[in-house]
């Protein structure tokens, strides 16, 4: 019996019959077609679009009328214009600060629903109700509430604060936008650091309360490395959308006052449809996906490092 099993474990497989191969072609052409329309959008709404900005950003190209190809000009011209630096530079504030603010609001938030809070469930959707609303109708709202006869300053001036032109003083604009920008998005990632401490075991966070930890501990060294997935997810996404910050800053400031306010994308759109200038504006954006490429390998490698030095 002993020989038999032998044999029959090192007998070699059937070899496949032409029904099989048959069948994997079948399936590869239903595969295929159950593919096609995605694949067909990706080319004709992302590829296209990005080759077709690649070859603008080699063009003078106003809006209306004749393109003249003037090759790396327009690049070379970013790096000579202070208006370009200023916006990269609020763009950059504007993107650490706001991921930073957002990712410890919404950990403390998700914590805090943690703890068998009754009606966890409806502060969820508390919390997720300004991503699904309107941004723009968001910041018009901050915009009536932060204007100097606003609710903001009324609020301040019944204790006793003076009051400030949050919007129109270079000091609090940037800071306003920010303000804005983290209440309307840190419900996103509330429930995705939620949905990272659901998969956390009991059994571990109880054998950690068992060997003395104190909250802080727990959090630094169990509850942290073992969310670092969701933690990574939610730090890259939310890097990535404050870098393509628009509306709030033209809604509530307009990019002012003077440059306080003036991101890369809204000077992109600026450049392209105020100030007729399509090639420079595809240059821009270029620029600003390289950016973008830069700060989020930083956050793999980042990512990496964190695992390496977990294990």
């Amino acid at each position: 019996m002993t020989g038999t099993r032998t044999a029959a474990a090192g007998a070699p497989s059937a070899p496949a019959t032409p029904r099989s191969g048959r069948r994997r072609r079948a399936d590869g052409r239903v595969a295929a077609l159950f593919l096609a329309p995605g694949l067909i959008g990706f080319v004709l709404f992302i590829v296209v679009p990005l080759g077709g900005s690649a070859v603008i950003s080699l063009y003078e190209w106003p809006l209306f009328g004749s393109p003249a190809f003037v090759g790396l000009d327009n690049y070379a011209k970013l790096f000579g214009d202070p208006a370009f630096f200023t916006a990269l530079t609020n763009t950059l504030i504007f993107a650490f600060v706001y991921t930073a603010l957002n990712l410890v609001l919404a950990l403390a938030i998700a914590l805090w629903l943690g703890t068998r809070l009754k009606g966890a469930g409806i502060w969820r959707v508390v919390f997720f109700l300004p991503v699904i609303t309107p941004m723009v109708a968001n910041a018009l709202v901050w915009r009536l509430m932060l204007s100097d006869d606003g609710a903001l300053n009324s609020a301040l001036g019944t204790v006793g604060i003076e009051g400030q032109s949050w919007l129109s003083d270079s000091r609090f604009a940037l800071a306003a936008v920010i303000a804005m920008s983290v209440w309307q998005s840190f419900g996103y990632n509330v429930v995705v650091i939620t949905a990272g401490l659901t998969s956390i075991p009991k059994e571990i966070l109880e054998a950690s309360r068992i060997d003395g930890t104190n909250p802080w501990q727990r959090l630094r060294h169990t509850i942290l490395p073992m969310i670092s997935p969701s933690l990574f997810f939610a730090s890259t996404m939310t890097m990535i959308g404050a870098f393509q910050v628009f509306v709030q800053a033209q809604v509530l400031t307009q990019g002012g006052p003077g440059e306080s306010t003036n991101t890369l994308v809204l000077y992109l759109y600026r450049n392209g449809f105020s100030f007729d200038r399509l090639g420079y504006a595809s240059a821009i954006a270029w620029m600003l996906f390289v950016v973008v490429m830069l700060v989020t390998a930083v956050q793999f490698a980042g990512q990496r490092r964190w695992v390496n030095y977990d294990k």
